[in-house]
């Protein structure tokens, strides 16, 4: 009885200490809040799980929807990489040059990663619905709703602001 013991605390041992590695690692990279990325990473894993398996059971299989699908995804990653930079790049700039106060625009990165992640959630949802099943009307709606706060909060008029920009 005694070795079991010493084994099972042996185990929880090294378990605490590869999880606390891997927390230390996630939140150099990614920061504070390192599990709202590992969730979106979560969500891009079974949308194209979603996706492949309606694909499958609509006999709609296609590899090169499948590979322009996980295409799709990793621009979602250089979407999310370059709204933080250019927020980081602004903020230093204000605080070391300018001497003004940008903090606030992080917010750019996390609306990115808001949004892409409503957009997720949203096709993974689409997905299961077109595989004909039954999926709760609030989790529909909630997502909509979600989605038109994020984007009032960022007060997005006119979708054309943008291509003036060009």
């Amino acid at each position: 009885m005694e070795n079991i013991n010493k084994y099972t605390i042996e185990i929880i041992s090294e378990y605490n200490i590869l999880v606390g590695m891997i927390v230390t690692i996630l939140t150099a990279i990614f920061g504070e809040f390192w599990y709202l990325f590992a969730a979106f990473l979560i969500f891009n894993i079974i949308d194209w799980l979603s996706g492949w398996s309606k694909a499958r059971k609509l006999k709609l299989e296609n590899s090169e929807k499948g590979l322009k699908g996980i295409e799709k995804k990793i621009w979602y990653w250089v979407l999310i990489l370059v709204a933080f930079m250019i927020s980081n790049i602004f903020i230093i700039l204000g605080k070391e040059l300018l001497n003004v106060e940008l903090s606030f625009l992080t917010l750019f990165g996390w609306f990115t990663l808001a949004n892409l992640t409503v957009n997720e959630v949203r096709s993974i949802l689409e997905n299961i619905v077109e595989m004909g099943y039954k999926v709760p009307e609030f989790l529909i709606k909630g997502l909509a709703v979600t989605e038109k706060l994020i984007n009032s909060k960022i007060n997005i008029s006119d979708r054309n602001d943008i291509n003036d920009l060009k």
